[in-house]
């Protein structure tokens, strides 16, 4: 096992790694940018390094910054979490000329993977179904002209393409022009590469991801599958595992193709494939995120098993801890990802500073969260407050449990999405499980609409008023005890340390 790892990432999922590393015995070093010195993956780790100014060129996305902190402290692996340099090709290539081991993937397999037109040729290959389209980086001309041969509905998609980025839809013949022009330029933009491919567009789809963990030693296994279907302008909102209504039968071949496409790679490590999958249940190949997923932590739920710890296990030549057919699901988890945003300003940005922050508790609750109360939301990054794990027995009591606890989440200073969600929960498409990636802008007004939260606001004031009280009585007992100790029993140390620590405006 690795003696220290770097965390090459920030917020929720360098503490999330650093949770992992603690387990495993293993010292952690965070990298932390000028406006990220206080951030909480910084107080977390055991050592912590400035890797540069806000903008992520110039800090987190610092290869060689980054490799000279790692050799500077010593560490001898880098986690790269998800995001920045998780899924660039040379960041593992310059790490394993350095002697460092990356802790994912290789390079090639990145790039492979990655491109999304030669991952399709890949997949196509190793008998993966792959959704109806052009396995070519295609001109402007030769798009338009496939197009008009197949007849829309298409998507046009970013070879290098990645959340959401790049990619159009094209229901009329007389919108493709002026949909490659934005799906260019947005794709030169965000990936520095604009080069595009068309697939035939899958009516009424649902996004099912099948997580998978490969190690050195050959052995490969799926950890079944998460719905990602609740999706805002291609961006995931709520995920939840297993999919609802998804058969033995589908998931077996789903979990299979999975399995085949990370072995057509030569694939080591946490990494995920997604899949479109149509109303009659036919399942394509979208593309294969090579990192850990930000909704990894519902696969842990439902199968026992930490991704991260395994992840960072195979990196360290470990042989899988477990067989395929020793991995089962267990009840039902749902994760809300709580974003500094205000939904009802069109999910407008909300940076600032946290003034009060308060996560639920209770049974089935997980809460994986990246800053506290006097943290700052910065501009800079990806507004991610926290993710909120809800599990249960069964569907109905997971969403019970996330509701109860979304309503007890407690975040002011900032806007965050958490009314968005609690209207999603509401929502009887929702609650049937029998909805698709168009849910939001069909049955929500793209965010704005949703049924209405009877007594909501009523009873959040009500759940604040009652931990107010509470502080109150408590802070009353244990002033009387004071009292009481100071009167007629022995001198406390802790008692007279904290009193001049009040004298000095708090601990330093």
């Amino acid at each position: 096992m690795f003696e220290k790892i770097l965390i090459a990432n920030r917020g929720e999922i360098a503490v999330r790694v650093i949770r992992a590393c603690r387990e495993l015995g293993v010292r952690t070093v965070a990298i932390y940018s000028d406006v990220d010195r206080d951030a909480l993956h910084v107080r977390f780790a055991d050592e912590a390094y400035h890797c540069g100014a806000p903008p992520s060129a110039q800090s987190y996305l610092r290869m060689d910054r980054i490799l000279e902190i790692a050799k500077q402290c010593g560490a001898d692996a880098i986690h790269p979490g998800y995001g920045f340099l998780s899924e660039r090709g040379a960041f593992p290539d310059l790490c394993e000329k350095e002697g460092v081991v990356f802790i994912g993937p290789r390079g090639d397999v990145m790039r492979q993977m990655g491109d999304k037109v030669t991952a399709r040729q890949t997949m196509e290959k190793a008998g993966v179904p792959i959704v109806p389209g052009t396995t070519e980086r295609l001109t402007d001309e030769a798009a338009e002209r496939w197009v008009r041969d197949v007849g829309p509905p298409v998507m046009i998609k970013a070879a290098a393409g990645g959340g959401g980025k790049g990619m159009r839809l094209v229901r009329d013949v007389a919108e493709i022009r002026q949909a490659l022009a934005r799906a260019r330029s947005e794709a030169k933009a965000s990936f520095g590469d604009d080069s595009l491919y068309v697939e035939k567009f899958v009516e009424q789809p649902r996004h099912i991801e099948i997580q998978i963990l490969a190690d050195h030693h050959g052995n490969v296994v799926h950890l079944f599958e998460r719905e990602c279907s609740i999706q805002r302008r291609h961006q995931k909102v709520i995920e939840e595992a297993p999919g609802n209504g998804i058969s033995d039968d589908l998931r077996a071949k789903m979990g299979e193709a999975a399995v085949a496409a990370a072995r057509a790679v030569g694939y080591v490590g946490a990494g995920t494939c997604e899949f479109l999958v149509d109303a009659s249940n036919h399942f394509y190949f979208l593309e294969m995120n090579t990192r850990v997923q930000v909704e990894h932590a519902i696969t842990e739920a439902i199968t026992g098993v930490d991704i991260v710890k395994t992840m960072i296990q195979i990196a360290a030549g470990e042989p899988m801890p477990f067989r395929q057919e020793e991995l089962a699901i267990t009840g039902h988890a749902i994760e809300a990802r709580i974003y500094a945003e205000d939904p009802d300003r069109g999910f407008a940005p909300s940076p600032g500073e946290i003034s009060v922050y308060r996560p639920p508790d209770g049974i089935g609750i997980r809460v994986d969260g990246g800053v506290y109360t006097g943290a700052t939301v910065t501009v800079n990054y990806d507004p991610m407050v926290a993710k909120l794990i809800a599990w249960g027995r069964d569907r109905p009591e997971a969403i019970d449990r996330l509701r109860r606890a979304l309503e007890e989440f407690v975040v002011k200073g900032i806007k965050t999405s958490i009314p968005f969600h609690l209207r999603v929960l509401r929502h009887p498409t929702f609650l049937g499980g029998g909805y698709d990636t168009g849910f939001i802008e069909q049955h929500m007004d793209g965010g704005k609409g949703g049924p209405p939260d009877p007594g909501g606001e009523e009873r959040r004031v009500a759940l604040m008023l009652a931990a107010i009280a509470a502080y109150r009585r408590d802070k009353e007992r244990s002033e009387r005890a004071a009292q009481h100790a100071g009167a007629s029993g022995p001198k406390s140390g802790w008692r007279d340390f904290g009193r001049r620590s009040q004298m000095r405006g708090g601990l330093r």
